[in-house]
């Protein structure tokens, strides 16, 4: 008897974004992984904001009579997102779907891949020739900006980045900046590191795509620079679908198909543990987009309001609250969805930072329209003092003081 074929499928898990040109962009991962996998349908989703939601691609890998997933997340590091959040979602996906088996694989992490495609976008934007580098830029620092989470792993990841890529390219100077949660951030690193006196300052966001950080930052390049005109300041371009970074995606789709063993635990594993320990929930994505036309199908005869006394945290936020919604979505998946169409964006917060106060930090940002989730971890005392500080033109440390 001939043992029957299971048809397999891709699918590319990413965070989402209120920018609709990081959609885009997040979709040419797909296509390219058609390319390298011409014989399997390939599909694509987001955890937030975005279209197509992580429910709307396994539905649709299903509906190709795909059984076994091959699902990976488009994140850099593994902070929360990669390990918690996307875990919940497929594990929740698989386990309301008989016969479906869904394998999880790793974060893109600091490949090879990765590495040389982020050296690549940095030479591009120097004018030169990444194939034929000088070997050495003495006369100039790198700044890596990187995202910043609660997650001080992948936090260090994106500072080993930085060691790495200044001691390959031989940069005069390197250090780290980040955008989100962590400390020092970009507007307040950069006033402290020109005064390093380089004449020549690359910097270099280390995202897979656009989006409200990536202009945020450029903002902050652009001021500083005004500010600074006796510097040269080098922008430059984001990852997106650079064919190394499609080389990344693929090695860890065949890490998957081939059980590359690792000496380390993987990712699902890791939440299936913890899951079964009570560490963390399962949960449906609050801020997750709902398909319009299932939407129309969907009554809501039944009492949605609930609270939430768990906490599921987040790269970005972490959703410890209780709400009164007309709708829950712990219990049903995408095939169950709402009467109207809106990405739903409940009341969240940031994942818990402990140096949330830092000098440097997160505070370095208020008032200038950082997330309203993010906001709630100041005391109150600190944001009446950033206030009054932004609201008399004291000159602080912070770009985002500055009159």
């Amino acid at each position: 008897m001939n043992e029957q074929v299971v048809k397999k499928g891709i699918m590319v898990c990413g965070h989402g974004s209120r920018d609709k040109d990081a959609e885009m962009e997040f979709s040419l991962v797909a296509e390219g992984l058609k390319k390298r996998f011409p014989d399997l349908p390939v599909e694509y989703g987001f955890l937030e904001y975005s279209a197509p939601n992580i429910h709307m691609g396994l539905n649709s890998l299903i509906n190709q009579g795909v059984e076994h997933i091959y699902a990976v997340p488009g994140m850099l590091f593994a902070a929360t997102h990669a390990k918690n959040d996307i875990p919940s979602v497929l594990t929740t996906f698989e386990e309301k779907n008989e016969g479906l088996e869904v394998s999880y694989g790793k974060e893109l992490g600091l490949q090879d891949p990765m590495i040389n495609a982020f050296q690549a976008r940095i030479y591009e934007s120097l004018g030169l020739d990444a194939d034929n580098p000088p070997a050495e830029l003495y006369d100039t620092m790198l700044v890596v900006v990187g995202r910043g989470t609660s997650d001080t792993q992948a936090n260090a990841e994106a500072a080993k980045l930085t060691r790495i890529v200044s001691e390959n390219m031989g940069f005069g100077w390197a250090d780290t900046v980040y955008s989100g949660v962590t400390y020092p951030s970009v507007g307040v690193g950069l006033e402290k590191l020109i005064k390093l006196d380089y004449k020549r300052i690359v910097v270099a966001p280390y995202f897979l795509f656009t989006g409200r950080l990536i202009k945020r930052i450029s903002g902050y390049v652009d001021k500083v620079a005004k500010e600074n005109p006796e510097i040269e300041f080098i922008n430059t371009p984001y990852l997106r679908d650079h064919d190394k970074v499609i080389d990344a995606f693929e090695v860890r789709v065949r890490d998957i198909m081939d059980n590359t063993p690792s000496s380390e635990e993987d990712l699902m594993a890791i939440f299936k543990r913890r899951l079964a320990a009570g560490e963390v929930d399962v949960h449906h994505h609050h801020a997750e987009y709902q398909d319009p036309a299932k939407d129309q199908a969907h009554s809501h005869d039944h009492d949605h309001s609930h609270s939430h006394d768990h906490t599921h945290s987040h790269d970005e936020h972490s959703h410890g609250h209780s709400h009164d919604s007309e709708h829950s979505h712990s219990e049903h998946s995408d095939d169950h969805s709402h009467g109207h169409a809106h990405t739903h964006v409940e009341p969240h917060s940031h994942g818990v930072y402990k140096h949330i106060a830092h000098p440097l930090g997160p505070r370095t940002m208020i008032g200038e329209g950082i997330c309203c989730c993010f906001m709630s971890q100041f005391p109150q005392e600190l944001l009446d003092e950033e206030m009054e500080r932004i609201n008399n033109g004291v000159q602080g440390e912070a770009l985002a003081h500055r009159k």
